[in-house]
């Protein structure tokens, strides 16, 4: 699943976040890279790029190669270790409450996302997909890569589907790669991020925990 059908009414707000470290604890493709014995490479290629260091496409093709090998079992396996980050279930609801919408936008992969978004009840969520061949990963991607551009194009084709106007969207992230999507929200959530998010964000939330973001919302006193 992409993208849902719109919303009959006009929803009162769109709320965006980003999925690793941000809807979830972990980083995905670390967890993939556990398997392939190639985890140690890919957290400093990530940690540099989440620092806005490396381009963040070269660095994702460049974490993905390490996977080639892998059987595609590791989804599941790797979907059982994903951990939701504190707050979010409280803040889904939330939004949901005051009739608005939730996406997910994620440099991570649909073969993860796809079960989350499911089952934490969110409306819209893109993320980039992993080549499959014989039932092996060959380290390579499948169709366009979900880059800081294509994040901050997500979250506008979201608001026009659901009749948000762009004053009444939120944008939730923590690296580099969020940066375009938080630029063109109207807020902008630093979370638990890193210093040039925090730096350029409308606000920043220190704590690990989501539903500390309804406050900011006006959802909760």
């Amino acid at each position: 699943m992409t993208d849902a059908a719109p919303r009959a009414a006009a929803a009162r707000l769109l709320v965006v976040l980003d999925a690793d470290s941000t809807l979830i604890q972990d980083e995905v493709i670390e967890l993939l890279a556990d398997a392939a014995g190639s985890r140690a490479l890919v957290a400093e290629v990530t940690e540099r790029a989440m620092r806005g260091e490396l381009d963040f496409a070269e660095s994702l093709r460049e974490r993905v190669a390490t996977l080639a090998g892998l059987p595609e079992g590791v989804f599941a396996d790797v979907s059982a270790r994903i951990r939701p980050t504190d707050g979010v279930h409280e803040l889904i609801a939330g939004v949901h409450a005051a009739g608005g919408v939730v996406g997910v936008v994620s440099g991570g992969f649909h073969e993860l996302l796809d079960p989350i978004g499911a089952s934490f009840g969110i409306d819209e969520w893109r993320a980039n997909r992993l080549e499959v061949v014989d039932g092996r990963l060959t380290g390579g991607l499948v169709g366009p890569i979900i880059d800081a551009g294509a994040k901050a194009a997500a979250l506008a084709e979201w608001a026009s589907a659901h009749d948000v106007p762009m004053h009444r969207t939120v944008a939730i992230g923590d690296g580099a790669n969020d940066l375009a999507m938080m630029d063109i929200a109207a807020l902008s959530v630093a979370f638990n991020a890193k210093p040039l998010v925090r730096e350029r964000a409308s606000v920043a939330v220190d704590v690990p925990d989501l539903s500390q973001v309804l406050p900011l919302l006006g959802l909760r006193g």
